[in-house]
């Protein structure tokens, strides 16, 4: 079971990742020392707090994939969202160019 803290931890360290930059699920579960729970990081995503207005489509898949669609209800909705970031994209339009792009602060 996941504690409603480790949900915090992970809220706080989506709100520090900056404009312009994506983090992966697994690579926000491991910072927080917990690598087997990116599952549970997505799950945060999904039932994140709208009040606290968490930048939650700088967080994407470990090969730079989009959240499925029904999230932001399609992709093109998140990939608007960070190419006004300046976050670049590459191959099908709708992956991002981790290399560049990925936050490394973590």
């Amino acid at each position: 079971m996941i504690s409603p803290d480790f949900y915090e931890q992970i809220y706080d360290v989506v709100e520090a990742i900056p404009a312009g930059k994506v983090a992966s699920y697994g690579q926000i579960a491991r910072a927080l020392g917990r690598p087997q729970n990116s599952r549970a990081v997505g799950y945060a995503m999904k039932i994140s707090p709208h009040d606290r207005k968490l930048p939650c489509h700088r967080v994407v898949a470990h090969n730079g994939k989009l959240a499925p669609s029904y999230i932001f209800g399609d992709k093109q909705h998140q990939k608007n969202m960070l190419l006004d970031e300046g976050v670049e994209f590459s191959g099908d339009g709708f992956q991002i160019n981790m290399k560049k792009c990925r936050w490394q602060e973590l």
